[in-house]
């Protein structure tokens, strides 16, 4: 499954929800939690199930955002969303603990949002839960939990390296967190290039300029692909020939430099 892009989309429109179709995300967001008022909660479930059956969604992999597991909206929206086959994913806010339950109930993927001081605590708890295939994160919300600036948590190195170190230990997908100003996209194309030099895979967005940014950060350069397969090309050659490594470029290629290549050259055959 590619994650270059995740789009949140609010439930409560429909018209949004429509939209979606069009982009080209990776991956749809729809979101119960923050984007819908708590009094429209029901019609937003009802919006959503009516649409995600009347639409075609090709092969973008469809996501609901429940409410918080503490709170018993999010029973509510497990009820609406547990039999609807074309969901596969559920992304659960605030995630504290292990979430095996979750996946064993309703045998949909999960995506949990690392949201809180004890969800910072509990993230390994979290990430080996049965049924978790990425992880994100909420850097609003974390830094209100933290009792911080959330401009400053919002560009802190720690936060960011620590979630995907822990992501690829056990490797599962570590996709990088929103970005709020949504008039600055040299800032967005920005952010998005040194999350995929930290390892992320791939970005959430929350409107539909962000979506080609994304996809294009996150997604081989022309570059990348001609080192790749020249590098897999001379690395499998020499290795025919019993030598680990290779000079190319005047630069020293061994088996670590294969395999990277490798996963750039299967990315772009997906």
């Amino acid at each position: 499954m590619i994650r270059r892009s995740q789009l949140y989309v609010p439930s409560i429109s429909e018209k949004m929800i429509r939209k979606s179709v069009e982009l080209n995300a990776d991956s749809i967001i729809f979101d119960l939690e923050d984007a819908v008022p708590p009094e429209d909660k029901e019609r937003a479930r009802e919006i959503l199930i009516k649409l995600i059956k009347e639409l075609d969604w090709g092969k973008r992999e469809l996501c609901v955002r429940i409410n918080s597991l503490q709170l018993s909206e999010s029973f509510k929206d497990l009820a609406t969303i547990s039999k609807e086959e074309k969901i596969t994913c559920i992304v659960v806010p605030k995630t504290e603990n292990d979430l095996s339950f979750l996946f064993k109930a309703t045998g949909k993927t999960l995506i949990p949002l690392i949201e809180t001081a004890k969800g910072i605590a509990k993230i390994e708890d979290i990430v080996r839960s049965e049924g978790v295939e990425a992880i994100s994160y909420g850097i609003a919300d974390l830094s209100l939990s933290l009792g911080g600036d959330f401009t400053f948590y919002e560009k802190n190195e720690f936060i960011k390296t620590y979630i995907v170190n822990i992501a690829k230990a056990y490797d599962v997908d570590a996709i990088d967190k929103v970005y709020f100003d949504l008039k600055n996209q040299e800032g967005f194309r920005k952010e998005c290039e040194e999350a995929r030099k930290l390892g992320y895979v791939g970005k959430q967005v929350i409107h539909p300029s962000q979506v080609e940014i994304a996809n294009q950060v996150f997604s081989p350069s022309k570059e990348e692909i001609e080192w790749a397969r020249r590098v897999i090309e001379a690395y499998e050659k020499a290795k025919k020939e019993g030598r680990g490594a290779i000079r190319l470029d005047d630069k020293l290629v061994d088996y670590v430099h294969y395999k990277i290549a490798k996963r750039i050259i299967e990315f772009q055959n997906l």
